[in-house]
């Protein structure tokens, strides 16, 4: 997907079925949140616990996109930058404790993690659906895209982590998994960060040409 910074913004989120597909994933993502943080304690998952992570980051993400449509641009545009943040901040979060649990390796139970791995997948790749039509856009929009994106491509990597953990009897397939959904994190803040950046300046620009 290329970067939108200086391209027209097609779709700034202000339309019924938008905010209908932003409460249903919103709703999708609090519940995941607490199955996953459940589970990946049961199963000493750092992938799960990760993911949940993800899911309950999303969540807030979603809320405030919803929150913003129909502001003006620089609203939409600042409440990117904060959730890009966030997501930055959450990157980092996983991958240090990622580094942390090298030194205190243990075996997570790969059942539970294929199992709630694959439940979680369902629930990503229908809120990914539900927002396909919706991923061209301003910050705010493509930020929403870029998350649920990111979710799908997360709860594959926890399946197949699991099937590492029980094929080679070792933690370390969860662990890379662990670090590897740090470093998506961290690549998708960036985008979010830039074009909100982008999208800040246009509007700062507009203004003083106004005045002037």
């Amino acid at each position: 997907m290329t970067e939108c910074s200086n391209c027209e913004v097609k779709f700034e989120g202000d339309s019924r079925a938008y905010r209908r597909a932003l409460w249903i994933v919103i709703a999708i993502n609090g519940s995941m949140f607490v199955v996953e943080m459940l589970a990946g304690a049961a199963s000493h998952s750092k992938a799960l616990q990760a993911d949940a992570l993800d899911f309950i980051g999303d969540t807030a993400t979603y809320a405030i996109s919803l929150y913003v449509v129909g502001r003006a641009l620089k609203v939409r545009a600042t409440a990117a930058l904060f959730k890009g943040s966030a997501l930055a901040a959450l990157g980092l979060w996983v991958l240090g404790s990622t580094i942390y649990r090298v030194f205190y390796l243990g075996i997570p139970d790969a059942a539970i993690m294929g199992i709630v791995g694959v439940l979680a997948f369902a629930a990503n790749a229908f809120s990914a659906l539900l927002l396909l039509r919706f991923r061209d856009g301003d910050a705010n929009v493509r930020s929403v895209w870029l998350c649920s994106r990111n979710d799908a491509i997360g709860n594959l990597a926890v399946i197949l982590a699991a099937s590492g953990v029980w094929s080679l009897g070792t933690g370390w397939p969860d662990l890379i998994v662990a670090g590897m959904m740090a470093s998506l994190f961290l690549h998708s803040a960036t985008r979010i960060l830039r074009q909100a950046w982008g999208e800040i300046r246009s509007v700062n620009i507009d203004a003083k040409s106004t005045t002037t």
